[in-house]
């Protein structure tokens, strides 16, 4: 999917003055814009399928519908629809399903003044974008698992320096600069 030269944003969170937030701050951007705002999940769905929407930031907690079961149904009704979850959660649990669903991204509302144009810019790429602490508990996820004889492999020493550097969002072309090692063994 390429990406457009105006990203047009569908915002659903149920608290007006978050969504009136977020689209000031999207809107400053050139190449976003705010196409449509909604309090609930299922709300979400039914714009998102019926308008000109590139990009979805979901709420994870909202009435009527979950930002996580609508961004799950937009997933596989819309499968080139980008989707980022925003959160005041910092809960390991909601990571790990906002993944599943098919969320690209996973910013929290507390840093969104921060993080969430990077974010977007980042999840529009075709990029995971996760908060800062998300990587310590995708490590510790991992290595659990490892230890119960779910997983054959574990990290090696580099894998898991590349894992940090995206969870700080930084592209695959300035970790292979700052490690020296090819962008394609940095996809890898």
């Amino acid at each position: 999917m390429s990406i457009p030269l105006v990203t047009g944003v569908l915002l659903a969170d149920d608290h007006p003055i978050v969504r009136h937030g977020l689209r000031d701050l999207l809107n400053a951007e050139a190449d976003f814009r705010v196409i449509a705002e909604v309090s609930d999940g299922a709300e979400a769905v039914e714009r998102a399928m019926a308008e000109d929407i590139d990009l979805a930031v979901l709420d994870v907690s909202m009435p009527r519908m979950t930002g996580l079961a609508a961004a799950q149904q937009l997933a596989a009704r819309r499968p080139t629809l980008r989707i980022l979850m925003l959160s005041m959660h910092e809960n390991e649990q909601f990571l790990f399903e906002a993944l599943r669903a098919g969320a690209s991204g996973y910013v929290l509302k507390t840093a969104a003044d921060r993080d969430l144009i990077q974010a977007c810019r980042a999840t529009m790429r075709g990029e995971t974008f996760l908060y800062a602490g998300a990587v310590t508990t995708l490590v510790r996820d991992h290595l659990e698992r490892a230890r119960g004889g779910d997983s054959d492999e574990i990290l090696t020493p580099r894998e898991l320096e590349v894992l940090k550097l995206v969870a700080e969002s930084h592209t695959s072309e300035e970790i292979a600069e700052l490690l020296v090692i090819s962008r394609k063994t940095v996809d890898r």
